[in-house]
């Protein structure tokens, strides 16, 4: 497998950006390569998991871990691989679902968390989710964001097929652009670009071009069978699970009624929408969405 690392120069001087990086190595043999997360707030304090989604990294999530450490909480987001600081295999064949979920439960396992509270978004949650059927001892309690657990049984909505064939068929794949379409609000410049910033040229961007080709779209897709055990677990789940979806988002509008009604956990609970944003609520509302997990864990304790 050959793996590309971004330069670190490409990291410095990004907007609101100016937290430490962290690396662990995860996977085994091929597929082994170094993750990049943040680890911020107090070692002692309770901890929220950031997951990420596409085709962004734990940039995403800037304006949520002051939030989140002013008030006492410890905040890990970890870069996807193929995204952010993270490893980027150069083949689009070295990424799989499979090899996502290990990356990130070699990850979780090798910081040793205890009773991590998740806040998964996009891919963050197909890969959170499934995490949570297959390891239900993993997190204490989730927050699910504009996201699902496919398994191809189900037809998702004509939005995903179109942004599935357009990341396949852009000659140049913008990532900041990408991002700004999928918020409400306008980015800057300068935020853009440092969505731009992991990928240097077309060459590391494999990861985030398969990404949309992974989703499972039938039931015989190769991570339909083991979503499916996913949700037979997660039927069973009672832990504390909210959903905070946002307002404007056609890729998973009413996808929180079939999480409410599938996952114990989830019933009685106040659940979220959050106004006045797109499909990356982090960037739209990030703040207000961190104050929604702080105030969730709190009373859920």
């Amino acid at each position: 497998m050959q793996i590309l690392r971004t330069p670190d120069a490409r990291f410095e001087h990004l907007p609101d950006f100016a937290f430490a990086p962290n690396y662990r190595d995860v996977g085994h043999g091929d597929a082994r390569v170094r993750m990049h997360y943040l680890d911020c707030g107090p070692r002692d304090g309770e901890v929220v998991v950031l997951l990420h989604g596409e085709p962004s990294w734990c940039f995403l999530y800037r304006t949520m871990i002051p939030v989140l450490t002013a008030a006492g909480y410890r905040a890990i987001a970890p870069d996807l691989i193929g995204f952010g600081r993270s490893d980027k295999p150069a083949e689009q064949t070295d990424y799989t679902y499979q090899r996502h979920i290990d990356w990130v439960l070699d990850l979780l396992q090798s910081l040793e968390l205890r009773g991590p509270t998740l806040m998964c978004q996009d891919w963050g949650g197909l890969i959170g989710l499934r995490l949570c059927g297959e390891h239900p001892e993993l997190f204490a309690r989730v927050v699910a964001a504009n996201t699902f657990l496919p398994t191809g049984e189900h037809q998702l909505p004509e939005a995903f097929f179109r942004w599935q064939q357009l990341s396949q068929q852009l000659p140049v794949f913008p990532t900041g652009k990408i991002i700004n379409g999928g918020c409400t609000s306008n980015l800057s410049s300068e935020v853009m670009a440092a969505y731009d910033a992991p990928f240097p040229d077309a060459s590391f961007q494999a990861g985030a071009r398969v990404f949309p080709m992974l989703v499972p779209t039938s039931p015989d897709d190769p991570a339909a069978a083991a979503n499916r055990r996913a949700w037979q677990r997660l039927a069973t789940w009672d832990r504390p699970f909210l959903t905070a979806f946002s307002d404007g988002d056609p890729i998973t509008a009413g996808a929180e009624k079939i999480l409410q009604a599938h996952i114990p956990g989830a019933r009685g609970l106040s659940h979220t929408t959050v106004q006045n944003a797109g499909h990356f609520l982090q960037e739209d509302q990030g703040p207000a969405l961190a104050a929604v997990i702080c105030r969730f864990i709190d009373e859920s304790r």
